[in-house]
C-alpha cells in the first residue's frame, strides 16, 4: 500500500473499531479538562481518574483554585507524579485565567500555550475536546503507531503531527487521534506487537 492509501485503511478500520470516542479523563468543562490533561503528563488516565474526584470537591474552577494552598493541591495530586511542579502550575494557571480571561479557559492556542504546564499537546486536547477545534494532539501511543503504520517518518512528535494533519480529513482529527489511543491501548502495544501481530498491522504489513 502506498501512503495514504494506508492511512485511509486506518481511518475506516478504526471507525468499525471505535465508533464512539469518548475522552477518557473525567471533566465536567473546559477548566476541569485542561487540569485532568496536566495531570496525565507521565501518568495514566485511570489514576488521574482517580485523584480528580478529591481535588475537584476542593475546587472545581480557577477562582476556587487559586485560593487552595499549593501544598495541599500537591497533598492532593501526589500520586500522578511529578506533584511539585504540576500543583505549582495548577495554582498559578489558576490565577492567570482568573486575572487574565475572566475566570474561563481561552479557546485560543496561543493562549493556552503560554498558561504554566501547558505545552501544545495539552492545549490541543483542550482545543479539540473542549471547544471542537480541530486538532491533532499527539502522545506516545500516536507517535508510535503512526511510525509503526509507516505513515511518519518517526523523527519528532512535531514532525508525526504534520504528517498526520495531511494524511487525515481535518473533520476526522478530533476523533480519530482518540480512536488510535485507544487502539494502541488495547491492540498494539509497545511489546505486544511486533509490527505483524495485531489486526491494522497484519492488514497493513502482513502480507508484505
Amino acid at each position: 500500500m502506498l501512503k495514504q492509501e494506508r492511512a485511509d485503511h486506518v481511518r475506516r478500520r478504526l471507525a468499525e473499531l471505535y465508533p464512539e470516542t469518548t475522552i477518557p479523563l473525567d471533566h465536567k468543562d473546559a477548566y476541569t479538562l485542561l487540569i485532568a490533561v496536566l495531570l496525565s503528563a507521565q501518568c495514566t488516565d485511570v489514576r488521574v481518574n482517580q485523584v480528580t474526584p478529591a481535588l475537584f470537591k476542593l475546587a472545581n474552577n480557577p477562582r476556587k483554585m487559586m485560593r487552595v494552598p499549593v501544598d495541599r493541591i500537591k497533598a492532593i495530586i501526589r500520586p500522578c507524579g511529578l506533584s511539585p511542579r504540576k500543583s505549582a502550575a495548577i495554582s498559578e494557571l489558576s490565577r492567570i485565567l482568573v486575572e487574565h480571561h475572566a475566570g474561563q479557559v481561552p479557546a485560543d492556542f496561543a493562549a493556552l500555550e503560554a498558561l504554566p504546564g501547558v505545552g501544545h499537546k495539552t492545549a490541543s486536547v483542550v482545543m479539540a475536546q473542549a471547544f471542537g477545534v480541530p486538532a491533532f494532539p499527539v502522545d506516545t501511543h500516536i507517535h508510535r503507531l503512526a511510525t509503526r503504520w509507516k505513515l511518519t517518518s518517526g523523527k519528532s512528535v512535531t514532525q508525526t503531527e504534520r504528517d498526520l494533519k495531511k494524511l487525515f480529513p481535518r473533520d476526522t482529527w478530533n476523533r480519530l487521534h482518540l480512536q488510535i489511543i485507544f487502539y494502541g491501548r488495547e491492540h498494539c502495544q509497545a511489546r505486544r506487537c511486533d509490527g505483524k501481530s495485531c489486526l491494522l498491522c497484519r492488514e497493513l504489513f502482513g502480507k508484505n
